[in-house]
């Protein structure tokens, strides 16, 4: 983006309930209404059988297909005065059916800042309880997977070759594994 495009004033082009399409200068780009912004938990089971990290999928409209992901959702979209760590610790337990003994807040992060000005605030889920089966709430029809974390990287192949699409976010866990720094 150009000093002269930085100077201009931003300009909203469209807004819908949940984002607003918006201009600053020549640059497009789309961002949260409201100032709703996300939460995502890293929820990995340290549990007898071993590791696992808790993924969902969903059917993801701009995609066309269903997504592996990491749980997450919108804070503040229901209740406006929301805090990140209760949606995330609520998301959490609707989308899998697990409860956190603890939260712990990493950091907010940008999945795609070229293009979308919206942040999610990355949570690491800890001394998990199952409470429920999970699946979301009102038709989200989400699919809850524990897989270990041992055999992720072969999972995710898996998926790929029937056609489900992966979260960028998901490289959180396969990095060390594509740098060649060892496995997760």
């Amino acid at each position: 983006m150009s000093e002269q495009d930085m100077a201009s004033p931003e300009e909203t082009m469209w807004e819908g309930r949940f984002i607003t399409a918006k201009r600053r200068g020549k640059w497009e780009y789309v961002g949260r209404a409201r100032g709703i912004h996300a939460a995502v938990i890293l929820a990995i089971d340290e549990a007898a059988d071993g590791r696992h990290v808790l993924l969902v999928d969903q059917y993801r409209v701009p995609l066309g297909c269903r997504c592996i992901e990491l749980p997450a959702g919108l804070v503040g979209d229901h209740d406006e005065g929301e805090e990140a760590m209760l949606a995330a610790t609520r998301e959490l337990e609707e989308e899998t059916g697990y409860f956190p003994g603890r939260m712990e807040a990493l950091g907010e992060f940008y999945s795609s800042p070229g293009m979308v000005s919206e942040s999610f605030t990355l949570f690491r889920a800890h001394d998990l309880t199952k409470t429920g089966e999970g699946g979301g709430v009102d038709g989200e029809d989400i699919r809850v997977h524990r897989v270990p974390l041992a055999g992720l990287k072969e999972q995710i192949a898996i998926w790929r070759r029937e056609g489900f699409a992966v979260d960028v976010k998901l490289l959180l866990l396969l990095g060390a594994a594509i740098v060649g720094q060892g496995s997760i």
